[in-house]
Protein backbone atom coordinates (compact mmCIF):
# COMPACT_ATOMS: atom_id res chain seq x y z
CA UNK A 1 0.00 0.00 0.00
CA UNK A 2 1.18 3.26 -0.66
CA UNK A 3 1.15 6.51 1.24
CA UNK A 4 1.66 9.56 0.07
CA UNK A 5 1.65 13.24 1.69
CA UNK A 6 1.57 16.71 0.49
CA UNK A 7 3.70 19.12 3.46
CA UNK A 8 2.64 22.32 2.37
CA UNK A 9 2.60 25.38 3.98
CA UNK A 10 -0.29 25.27 6.00
CA UNK A 11 -1.62 21.64 6.35
CA UNK A 12 -0.58 18.58 5.57
CA UNK A 13 -2.50 16.39 3.42
CA UNK A 14 -2.30 12.44 2.93
CA UNK A 15 -4.16 9.89 1.37
CA UNK A 16 -3.70 6.04 1.20
CA UNK A 17 -3.86 4.44 -2.61
CA UNK A 18 -3.40 0.58 -4.15
CA UNK A 19 -0.05 -0.08 -5.37
CA UNK A 20 -0.01 -0.97 -9.05
CA UNK A 21 -0.90 -4.30 -8.85
CA UNK A 22 -3.99 -3.43 -6.57
CA UNK A 23 -4.89 -0.28 -8.56
CA UNK A 24 -6.32 -0.12 -12.40
CA UNK A 25 -5.06 1.85 -14.44
CA UNK A 26 -7.81 3.55 -14.79
CA UNK A 27 -9.02 4.27 -11.54
CA UNK A 28 -5.39 5.09 -10.65
CA UNK A 29 -5.10 8.89 -10.61
CA UNK A 30 -8.72 9.12 -9.97
CA UNK A 31 -8.90 12.26 -8.20
CA UNK A 32 -9.57 11.38 -4.85
CA UNK A 33 -9.65 7.49 -5.52
CA UNK A 34 -8.11 6.83 -2.43
CA UNK A 35 -8.34 3.80 0.16
CA UNK A 36 -7.93 6.24 2.82
CA UNK A 37 -7.25 10.17 3.30
CA UNK A 38 -6.99 13.39 5.81
CA UNK A 39 -5.65 16.79 6.38
CA UNK A 40 -4.07 18.46 9.63
CA UNK A 41 -2.98 21.75 10.15
CA UNK A 42 0.89 22.22 11.29
CA UNK A 43 0.53 21.76 14.84
CA UNK A 44 -1.70 18.70 15.11
CA UNK A 45 0.51 17.24 13.22
CA UNK A 46 1.25 14.37 15.96
CA UNK A 47 -1.59 12.74 15.04
CA UNK A 48 -0.54 11.26 11.71
CA UNK A 49 1.28 8.67 13.56
CA UNK A 50 -1.75 6.61 14.64
CA UNK A 51 -3.62 7.41 11.95
CA UNK A 52 -1.22 6.04 9.37
CA UNK A 53 -0.02 2.68 11.97
CA UNK A 54 -3.33 0.69 11.25
CA UNK A 55 -2.73 0.19 7.33
CA UNK A 56 -0.08 -2.12 5.74
CA UNK A 57 2.25 0.85 3.94
CA UNK A 58 4.99 -0.98 2.39
CA UNK A 59 5.89 2.94 0.07
CA UNK A 60 6.02 6.44 1.02
CA UNK A 61 6.17 9.10 -1.12
CA UNK A 62 6.33 13.22 0.36
CA UNK A 63 6.53 16.03 -1.50
CA UNK A 64 7.68 18.70 1.22
CA UNK A 65 7.72 22.33 1.14
CA UNK A 66 6.95 23.12 4.53
CA UNK A 67 10.72 23.32 5.62
CA UNK A 68 13.33 21.32 7.61
CA UNK A 69 11.36 21.11 10.83
CA UNK A 70 7.91 19.82 9.51
CA UNK A 71 10.42 17.73 7.41
CA UNK A 72 11.18 16.02 10.80
CA UNK A 73 8.10 15.40 12.66
CA UNK A 74 7.33 13.92 9.62
CA UNK A 75 10.17 11.52 10.19
CA UNK A 76 8.96 11.21 13.39
CA UNK A 77 5.69 9.70 12.62
CA UNK A 78 6.27 8.08 10.05
CA UNK A 79 8.06 5.44 12.40
CA UNK A 80 5.24 4.73 13.62
CA UNK A 81 4.67 2.59 10.44
CA UNK A 82 7.64 0.34 11.09
CA UNK A 83 5.94 -1.87 14.06
CA UNK A 84 7.67 -4.87 14.75
CA UNK A 85 9.68 -4.65 11.76
CA UNK A 86 11.31 -2.18 9.73
CA UNK A 87 10.00 1.01 8.64
CA UNK A 88 8.61 1.03 4.63
CA UNK A 89 11.03 3.21 2.10
CA UNK A 90 10.31 6.44 2.07
CA UNK A 91 10.81 8.95 -0.81
CA UNK A 92 10.96 12.50 -0.37
CA UNK A 93 9.76 13.83 -4.07
CA UNK A 94 12.12 16.47 -5.60
CA UNK A 95 11.56 18.43 -9.10
CA UNK A 96 13.81 16.91 -11.81
CA UNK A 97 13.73 17.49 -15.65
CA UNK A 98 11.23 15.15 -16.84
CA UNK A 99 8.85 12.80 -14.89
CA UNK A 100 4.87 10.62 -15.46
CA UNK A 101 4.56 12.47 -18.86
CA UNK A 102 5.66 16.28 -17.81
CA UNK A 103 8.86 18.09 -19.26
CA UNK A 104 9.88 21.06 -16.78
CA UNK A 105 11.02 23.97 -18.63
CA UNK A 106 12.03 26.04 -15.76
CA UNK A 107 15.43 27.51 -16.12
CA UNK A 108 17.09 25.62 -13.31
CA UNK A 109 14.96 22.11 -12.84
CA UNK A 110 15.27 21.44 -9.64
CA UNK A 111 15.24 25.09 -8.55
CA UNK A 112 11.23 24.33 -9.29
CA UNK A 113 9.35 23.93 -6.03
CA UNK A 114 8.28 20.04 -5.99
CA UNK A 115 4.47 20.41 -5.40
CA UNK A 116 4.26 22.14 -8.24
CA UNK A 117 5.77 19.86 -10.10
CA UNK A 118 3.66 17.43 -8.77
CA UNK A 119 0.33 19.17 -8.97
CA UNK A 120 1.44 19.69 -13.03
CA UNK A 121 1.45 15.71 -13.36
CA UNK A 122 -1.62 15.40 -11.76
CA UNK A 123 -2.86 17.77 -14.00
CA UNK A 124 -1.35 15.51 -17.28
CA UNK A 125 -3.03 13.09 -15.66
CA UNK A 126 -6.14 13.90 -15.36
CA UNK A 127 -6.78 15.77 -18.67
CA UNK A 128 -3.86 14.29 -20.95
CA UNK A 129 -2.77 15.85 -24.24
CA UNK A 130 -4.40 19.26 -23.66
CA UNK A 131 -2.98 22.49 -22.63
CA UNK A 132 -3.61 23.20 -19.02
CA UNK A 133 -3.36 26.24 -16.96
CA UNK A 134 -2.88 24.86 -13.40
CA UNK A 135 -3.97 27.19 -10.51
CA UNK A 136 -3.13 26.23 -6.76
CA UNK A 137 -4.69 28.49 -4.43
CA UNK A 138 -3.39 28.21 -0.63
CA UNK A 139 -0.91 30.71 1.21
CA UNK A 140 1.09 31.21 -2.19
CA UNK A 141 -1.56 31.39 -5.37
CA UNK A 142 0.30 29.54 -8.45
CA UNK A 143 -0.63 29.88 -12.00
CA UNK A 144 1.54 27.40 -13.95
CA UNK A 145 1.20 26.74 -17.69
CA UNK A 146 1.18 23.15 -19.27
CA UNK A 147 1.63 22.94 -23.28
CA UNK A 148 -0.53 19.72 -25.14
CA UNK A 149 2.66 17.93 -25.31
CA UNK A 150 3.27 17.80 -21.82
CA UNK A 151 6.00 21.05 -21.48
CA UNK A 152 5.57 23.15 -18.28
CA UNK A 153 6.53 26.41 -19.77
CA UNK A 154 6.52 28.55 -16.80
CA UNK A 155 4.29 30.47 -14.32
CA UNK A 156 3.83 33.24 -11.93
CA UNK A 157 3.43 33.69 -8.13
CA UNK A 158 1.31 35.56 -6.38
CA UNK A 159 0.13 35.92 -2.38
CA UNK A 160 -2.81 33.41 -1.36
CA UNK A 161 -6.07 34.93 -0.97
CA UNK A 162 -6.17 35.02 2.82
CA UNK A 163 -2.14 36.30 2.76
CA UNK A 164 -3.38 38.63 0.52
CA UNK A 165 -5.97 40.01 2.75
CA UNK A 166 -3.72 39.22 5.59
CA UNK A 167 -0.75 41.53 5.25
CA UNK A 168 -3.28 44.37 4.72
CA UNK A 169 -5.02 43.96 7.74
CA UNK A 170 -0.99 43.59 9.44
CA UNK A 171 0.17 46.90 7.73
CA UNK A 172 -2.64 49.35 8.09
CA UNK A 173 -4.52 50.67 11.31
CA UNK A 174 -7.55 50.31 10.17
CA UNK A 175 -8.79 47.64 7.63
CA UNK A 176 -9.86 44.22 9.70
CA UNK A 177 -8.84 41.12 8.88
CA UNK A 178 -11.03 38.88 6.07
CA UNK A 179 -10.98 35.47 4.36
CA UNK A 180 -9.73 33.99 7.24
CA UNK A 181 -11.42 30.57 6.81
CA UNK A 182 -12.89 29.38 3.38
CA UNK A 183 -16.28 29.83 2.81
CA UNK A 184 -19.36 27.29 3.71
CA UNK A 185 -21.04 28.05 -0.10
CA UNK A 186 -19.80 29.81 -2.92
CA UNK A 187 -20.78 33.35 -2.96
CA UNK A 188 -21.89 35.64 -5.57
CA UNK A 189 -19.05 37.71 -6.42
CA UNK A 190 -19.52 41.36 -5.19
CA UNK A 191 -17.24 43.57 -7.44
CA UNK A 192 -18.00 47.33 -5.89
CA UNK A 193 -18.32 46.45 -2.45
CA UNK A 194 -20.37 48.82 0.22
CA UNK A 195 -18.16 48.25 3.31
CA UNK A 196 -15.03 47.54 4.09
CA UNK A 197 -14.76 44.00 4.63
CA UNK A 198 -16.73 43.11 1.20
CA UNK A 199 -14.06 45.86 -0.60
CA UNK A 200 -11.05 43.62 0.79
CA UNK A 201 -12.77 40.38 -0.10
CA UNK A 202 -13.47 41.83 -3.52
CA UNK A 203 -10.55 43.28 -4.33
CA UNK A 204 -7.94 40.48 -3.14
CA UNK A 205 -10.26 37.99 -5.22
CA UNK A 206 -10.47 39.88 -8.09
CA UNK A 207 -6.68 39.79 -8.17
CA UNK A 208 -6.38 36.47 -8.17
CA UNK A 209 -9.46 35.49 -10.60
CA UNK A 210 -7.55 38.51 -12.73
CA UNK A 211 -3.88 36.52 -12.80
CA UNK A 212 -5.41 33.19 -13.46
CA UNK A 213 -7.77 34.46 -16.50
CA UNK A 214 -5.17 36.60 -17.86
CA UNK A 215 -2.55 33.18 -17.94
CA UNK A 216 -5.59 31.27 -19.62
CA UNK A 217 -5.99 33.81 -21.80
CA UNK A 218 -2.18 34.18 -22.49
CA UNK A 219 -1.99 30.34 -23.07
CA UNK A 220 -4.43 29.95 -25.82
CA UNK A 221 -7.47 29.83 -23.85
CA UNK A 222 -6.30 26.59 -22.03
CA UNK A 223 -8.75 25.11 -19.26
CA UNK A 224 -7.86 25.81 -15.65
CA UNK A 225 -7.87 23.21 -13.30
CA UNK A 226 -8.06 24.91 -9.61
CA UNK A 227 -6.78 23.61 -6.71
CA UNK A 228 -5.81 24.80 -3.04
CA UNK A 229 -7.26 25.75 0.43
CA UNK A 230 -8.42 28.99 -1.18
CA UNK A 231 -10.16 27.42 -4.95
CA UNK A 232 -13.88 28.01 -3.40
CA UNK A 233 -13.18 31.50 -2.18
CA UNK A 234 -11.61 32.52 -5.59
CA UNK A 235 -14.22 30.09 -8.15
CA UNK A 236 -17.05 32.74 -7.96
CA UNK A 237 -14.81 35.16 -9.50
CA UNK A 238 -13.81 33.29 -12.69
CA UNK A 239 -15.41 33.64 -16.27
CA UNK A 240 -13.31 31.37 -18.17
CA UNK A 241 -13.58 27.92 -17.74
CA UNK A 242 -12.21 25.75 -15.21
CA UNK A 243 -12.19 22.44 -13.08
CA UNK A 244 -12.11 22.33 -9.18
CA UNK A 245 -9.46 19.46 -8.80
CA UNK A 246 -9.29 18.23 -4.74
CA UNK A 247 -5.79 16.92 -3.83
CA UNK A 248 -4.07 17.69 -7.25
CA UNK A 249 -0.63 17.62 -5.48
CA UNK A 250 -1.20 13.87 -3.91
CA UNK A 251 -3.14 13.17 -7.38
CA UNK A 252 0.40 13.86 -9.09
CA UNK A 253 2.46 12.14 -6.21
CA UNK A 254 0.09 8.94 -6.85
CA UNK A 255 0.40 8.87 -10.71
CA UNK A 256 4.80 9.41 -10.32
CA UNK A 257 4.55 6.23 -7.59
CA UNK A 258 2.66 4.04 -10.46
CA UNK A 259 4.82 5.53 -14.06
CA UNK A 260 8.00 4.31 -11.91
CA UNK A 261 8.82 1.14 -9.35
CA UNK A 262 12.37 2.83 -8.96
CA UNK A 263 11.86 6.37 -7.52
CA UNK A 264 15.30 6.48 -6.54
CA UNK A 265 15.92 9.66 -9.34
CA UNK A 266 13.18 11.95 -7.69
CA UNK A 267 14.35 11.31 -4.13
CA UNK A 268 15.95 14.33 -1.85
CA UNK A 269 18.87 12.72 -0.35
CA UNK A 270 19.31 15.53 1.96
CA UNK A 271 16.29 14.53 3.97
CA UNK A 272 13.54 15.89 2.44
CA UNK A 273 15.59 19.80 3.25
CA UNK A 274 15.48 22.36 -0.37
CA UNK A 275 18.76 22.53 -2.40
CA UNK A 276 21.49 25.28 -1.39
CA UNK A 277 20.45 28.88 -2.13
CA UNK A 278 17.08 30.37 -2.52
CA UNK A 279 13.77 28.06 -1.19
CA UNK A 280 12.21 26.35 -4.41
CA UNK A 281 9.27 28.05 -5.50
Amino acid sequence: MLLLIDAGNTRIKWALAGSATETSPGTAVASGAWIASGAVTHDAIAQLGAAWQAWPVDRVLVSNVAGAGIAAQLRTQLHWLAGPGIPPPVTWFKSTAAVAGVRNGYREPHRLGCDRLAALVGARALLPERALIVATCGTATTVDALDATGLFIGGMILPGPGTMAASLAQRTAQLPPVLQAPPAAAAPPILFADNTEAAIRSGCLAAQAGAIERAIAAHGGAHCLLSGGGAAWVAPYLEAGFTVVDNLVLTGLHAVAMARADLSEFNDTTGALPPAGPRPC
